[in-house]
């Protein structure tokens, strides 16, 4: 990646999950990225193509910490609650403004735009990474249990920077400590 790429990326990462992406316009993003429009252009040919580049990344960014759990030899049980627990940090995180892929889907709302398109590709991939995971903590089927997962990591981003982020955090963990419980009790049936 050049530098000027990097720059404009990391430019409009910062500014799009502070602001939101419609309400940054690109002059903004040039001028504090300190590179030309051409420049922009040349690396991005529409706004559009730049915000799918900062969801690709915060996809990323995600993918690795999740891969960083799947990579230990710790039981699945306990992959999954690191999961949870990377959540929950991000939620305690300063300048916490809720999820990118949630936050982006606000605001394209059309199936068929390829920034809608991009948070959902990010979403089938978590939802089946957490599926997978905890298909290895008990033996009812594991997809309504995946989906609880994300419904509450969804509802914890939102309530994250709505009320106090202890209290939400401490929810959140306890609701996945909820479902691996029913997982477990499932294979003592």
């Amino acid at each position: 990646m050049s530098e000027a790429r990097a720059r404009l990326l990391g430019t409009a990462t910062r500014i799009f999950y502070a602001e939101g992406l419609h309400s940054v316009g690109i002059d903004r993003i040039v001028a504090e990225a300190k590179v030309t429009r051409a420049t922009l252009y040349r690396h991005f040919p529409s706004k559009d193509e730049l915000v799918v580049a900062y969801l690709r990344g915060a996809d990323q960014a995600i993918r690795d910490r999740v891969g960083e759990a799947l990579g230990s030899d710790l039981p699945a049980a306990d992959i999954v609650r690191a999961v949870a627990r990377a959540i929950a940090e991000d939620i305690a995180s300063p300048g916490f403004r809720g999820c990118a892929f949630l936050n982006a889907v606000a605001e394209y709302p059309n199936p068929e735009h390829p920034v809608h398109k991009a948070v959902l590709a990010h979403r089938e991939w978590f939802l089946r990474t957490v599926v997978d995971l905890l298909a290895r903590t008990g033996e009812t089927p594991p997809e309504p249990a995946g989906r609880h997962f994300v419904m509450l990591r969804d509802g914890a981003m939102v309530a994250g920077c709505l009320a106090d982020p202890a209290a939400v955090r401490e929810t959140f963990l306890q609701g996945v400590e909820g479902i691996l419980r029913f997982r477990a009790g499932s294979l003592a049936s």
